[in-house]
């Protein structure tokens, strides 16, 4: 099942939440480029085209967490997605699955294929925790977000050809 890209209103629950994003799955699985698409066009609608970089490592992040989730948690899971307004403005990535074993870094080892994956969200994400619930965990990695390129000078919304100079006008 998959919660369609939206805007949520500010509740209790969610105060700063302006932009998200859920999608669950069971035994199966679930498409880690849905996820990444979803990822690029919560962001793009904040203001974060696909080509910038916290839309690429947000996108690494996410196929981190949920290949994480596939391998060692097989069984439903989920994804939530919530680009959040507060101060500092930060897109939330909650990854729900079916373990109660925390991610744990292993000690790094140049030779070794595969096992970096949490060292890498960890140097991409300015938070990440783990909550134990008693159906599995939520593992959740925050990224702070920079103040948004304003519309006008976004060559992805911009009428003409990028970088030709033939833009739109600003009178």
């Amino acid at each position: 099942m998959v919660i369609p890209l939206r805007k949520q209103a500010a509740d209790g629950r969610h105060p700063a939440a302006v932009l998200s994003y859920g999608a669950v799955w069971g035994a199966e699985g679930t498409s880690l480029a849905d996820a990444r698409s979803a990822a690029r066009t919560l962001l793009a609608r904040a203001g974060y085209p696909p080509r910038h970089q916290i839309s690429q490592d947000a996108q690494i992040v996410i196929s981190e967490l949920i290949a994480n989730a596939l391998r060692h948690a097989p069984g439903p899971g989920g994804i939530l997605l919530e680009v959040l307004t507060s101060d500092p403005a930060r897109l939330r990535i909650t990854v729900r699955d079916s373990s109660p074993h925390a991610p744990r870094l292993r000690v790094p080892d140049p030779h070794r294929i595969g096992g970096h994956g949490l060292h890498l969200i960890t140097r991409l994400c300015d938070r990440f925790r783990t909550t134990r619930r008693e159906d599995g965990k939520h593992v959740t990695a925050e990224m702070w977000l920079p103040r948004p390129t304003p519309a006008e000078d976004r060559p992805d919304v911009r009428r003409g050809r990028p970088g030709t100079g033939q833009g739109a006008s600003r009178n």
